[in-house]
């Protein structure tokens, strides 16, 4: 499989996950924007890293984002770049924490 095969199925496990505690703001990859897709493709990327953990993930997702303009915000609002993960890891919720961990096992299921 390709890394952006990957990044599909990831993202869509990510998406089934969320939608369980909720959460609907996660599009499907087919109507997701670019930049939600470029950045499965490196979360991919990164859990190649044999060493990546769940927390090494978050913090680069998190790095990317603040990189890109984005603050905490109560609400997930890609117009105003907000978004209640964008925090260190240790400070989420233990079912965001999850999501990280289900990235990594998706992805490393696949390669």
């Amino acid at each position: 499989m390709t890394d952006n095969e990957i990044a599909i199925v990831c993202h869509e496990a990510n998406a089934a996950y969320c939608r369980t505690l909720g959460d609907g703001s996660q599009p499907s990859w087919a109507d997701a924007p670019q930049w939600q897709k470029d950045s499965a493709v490196n979360g991919v990327e990164h859990a190649k890293n044999a060493d990546a953990r769940p927390w090494d993930s978050h913090e680069t997702w998190l790095r990317e984002k603040v990189e890109a303009g984005w603050v905490f915000g109560p609400v997930k609002d890609p117009e105003k770049k907000t978004h209640p993960c964008c925090m260190p890891y240790h400070e989420l919720p233990p079912e965001q924490q999850k999501k990280d961990v289900l990235f990594l096992a998706v992805a490393r299921a696949l390669f």
